[in-house]
C-alpha cells in the first residue's frame, strides 16, 4: 500500500468520526433510573423508604410487609408468634428464626438484659396488649417465673416451654428486621441507592437522589408521649449504615408520682430507673441494632458501652440526663466526627 493510499485512508477515518459528531449519530446514553419515595404507617408506626429503581416497587414492598407482619405481628391473631403464644401448634418460619437466632444471640452477650420472653411483664405494665393492671411486687414476683430466654426452645421449627404460660415478643428486634427485609428486596430489584426507614430504624445505603450521603437525624430526647416532635439531637451524613434507636422518651406513663418506662428489665420485672435516655446503635444489621438499642436502654450506658465493645460489630451513641440537662457519651469506635 502506497503512503497517499495511507493517508487517505486515515483522512477517511477522521472525517467519519467529525460528521458522526457533527450530526449526532453517537448511540444516546441511557437515562438514570428514577428515584422513587413511598410513604406510609405500618407496625403501628410511620414508614419512609426512597430508592433508586426502574419501576415504583411499592406494591412488592407492601406484599412485603404483610409477610413480614403474618410471621412476627404480636396485634395479627394469626401471626406465627401470635400463635406460639396462645400454645397453637405451630411450625416457625425463616422470619421468625431469623429473629429467634439473633435474640439469643443478644440475650448472650446483654446476660439477659435482653429477652423476648419478657412479654408477660410488659403486658403486667400496660405496655403490651392487655390493659394495665395495679401492679405489685406480689404480681411482680407470680410473673418473673415465666420469664427467661433459657425456658424456651426452638427444635424442629417448633418453640418449646417449660411454661404454656409463657409469651415472646419481638417488638423489640422486629422494627430493625424489617429494614433489613425491605433492603434486602430493594436490592433483588437492583437497587444499590436507597434509604429504609421504619420507625427511626434505618438501613441506608449508596447516594440520595442528589448525589449525596443520606441526612439521618437522630431524635432529642424530650418528653414526647404524642410523638409529634421533629426536635433532633444530631444529623448525620453517612451511607451503607444500619442504625437504631431506643429510648424512654415516648412510651411512658405517671403513677403514683413515678414514671414508668416501657423498657422492662426482664432480671428484675421493673421498668428501668437510670440516666440513659436514648441509645442509637450502629451494627451488622438493623436487626441486630436494634436489640442492642434496647438492651443498652436495660443496662444504662456504662455497662451499655461494655456489651457494645464485647459484640465487635456495633457502635453506639448515648444521651444522657446531667441535672437539668443532658450530655452525649459514645463508644470509641462510634465512627461519626462530633
Amino acid at each position: 500500500m502506497t503512503q497517499a493510499k495511507k493517508i487517505s485512508i486515515v483522512l477517511s477515518a477522521v472525517l467519519a468520526i467529525v460528521l458522526l459528531a457533527a450530526f449526532g449519530w453517537r448511540q444516546k446514553a441511557q437515562p438514570a433510573a428514577a428515584y422513587f419515595a413511598n410513604k406510609g404507617v405500618i407496625f403501628g408506626t410511620y414508614y419512609n423508604i426512597q430508592y433508586q429503581a426502574g419501576a415504583d416497587l411499592h406494591d412488592s414492598i407492601l406484599a412485603a410487609f404483610d409477610a413480614f407482619d403474618r410471621s412476627l405481628s404480636m396485634f395479627n391473631s394469626t401471626s406465627v408468634i401470635s400463635r406460639i403464644n396462645h400454645n397453637h401448634d405451630t411450625l416457625t418460619d425463616a422470619f421468625f428464626e431469623q429473629m429467634w437466632a439473633e435474640a439469643e444471640r443478644v440475650h448472650a452477650l446483654s446476660g439477659g438484659a435482653f429477652d423476648i420472653t419478657v412479654a408477660p411483664l410488659v403486658n403486667l405494665w400496660g405496655f403490651g396488649f392487655k390493659n394495665r393492671e395495679q401492679v405489685t411486687k406480689a404480681k411482680i414476683d407470680s410473673v418473673l417465673p415465666l420469664v427467661g430466654f433459657e425456658k424456651v426452645a426452638l427444635r424442629e421449627h417448633r418453640v418449646q416451654k417449660a411454661d404454656e404460660r409463657m409469651m415472646l415478643d419481638a417488638s423489640a428486634v422486629a422494627k430493625g428486621q424489617a429494614c433489613d427485609v425491605i433492603a434486602a428486596l430493594l436490592e433483588s430489584h437492583g437497587a444499590e441507592n436507597y434509604l429504609v426507614d421504619i420507625g427511626g430504624e434505618v438501613v441506608a445505603k449508596g447516594l440520595s437522589k442528589h448525589g449525596e450521603p443520606w441526612r439521618i437525624g437522630i431524635t432529642k430526647p424530650v418528653d414526647d408521649p404524642t410523638g409529634e416532635s421533629k426536635a433532633l439531637q444530631e444529623i448525620i451524613q453517612t451511607t451503607d449504615i444500619c442504625m437504631a434507636t431506643s429510648g424512654n422518651y415516648r412510651n411512658f406513663y405517671y403513677e403514683g408520682g413515678e414514671r414508668r418506662s416501657h423498657t422492662i428489665d426482664p432480671r428484675t420485672g421493673y421498668p428501668v430507673q437510670h440516666s440513659l435516655l436514648s441509645a442509637t446503635v450502629v451494627a451488622s444489621s438493623c436487626m441486630r441494632a436494634d436489640a442492642l438499642a434496647t438492651a443498652c436502654m436495660v443496662l444504662g450506658a456504662d455497662k451499655a458501652k461494655q456489651m457494645l465493645e464485647q459484640a465487635g460489630d456495633a457502635a453506639g451513641y448515648f444521651i444522657v440526663a446531667q441535672g437539668d440537662s443532658t450530655a452525649v457519651i459514645t463508644t470509641e469506635n462510634w465512627i461519626f466526627d462530633r
